[in-house]
């Protein structure tokens, strides 16, 4: 079955620096990290919310592409990922 992203919601995790998001694949719960400094012009929780919210789509490919690759318990997005 194919990762979708039913579930809109994101996290700030101010202590890890990260986004949370989740994925789902069928009724498995895929939990993805997002690096913040993936988000350059943010700064607060509000803007790297915000900043998560405007690239929605292109982390979520990101997201997938990743998950392609392997099946990891967790996957931790970094700047590296988005190139």
């Amino acid at each position: 079955m194919a990762l979708s992203f039913p579930n809109p919601s994101r996290s700030y995790d101010a202590a890890a620096h990260r986004i949370r998001f989740t994925g789902h694949d069928g009724m498995f719960e895929v939990p993805f990290l997002v690096e913040a400094d993936v988000f350059t012009e943010a700064s607060t929780e509000a803007g790297y919310l915000a900043a998560f919210d405007s690239a929605r789509e292109g982390i979520q490919n990101v997201a997938r592409k990743a998950y392609s690759y392997a099946r990891k318990r967790m996957y931790i997005l970094t700047q590296a990922d988005f190139r």
